[in-house]
């Protein structure tokens, strides 16, 4: 299992149709197969910082999530609402292990 924690920067002019664009990625995503969370998270001390977590169950559940139409549509739409580039970095999954208890 593997987790990835994509943090973004977003123009503050842009907050608000990047929370509608991201909720809308959200949704699509917690349907994919191999879709453990995807969770969508704002920063309490800085409302133009978000953060996706995205956990799946292998990568290749991971890539195939970046082939979506939901993500591209999403990493389109947020493209120039960014006031740096995002970046991602991943984890591995070490508790729980099993499944069942996400």
């Amino acid at each position: 299992m593997i987790v990835t924690c994509v943090h973004v920067h977003v123009k503050t002019e842009a907050i608000d149709d990047f929370i509608e664009a991201s909720r809308i990625n959200h949704l699509g995503s917690i349907k994919e197969p191999g879709n453990l969370r995807f969770d969508f998270v704002q920063q309490a001390d800085d409302p133009t910082r978000f953060m996706l977590y995205e956990a799946f169950e292998t990568e290749e559940a991971a890539a195939a999530h970046k082939t979506t139409e939901h993500y591209l549509k999403w990493r389109d739409a947020v493209r120039d609402m960014m006031a740096e580039p995002r970046y991602g970095v991943k984890y591995n999954i070490l508790e729980p292990k099993e499944r069942s208890k996400w």
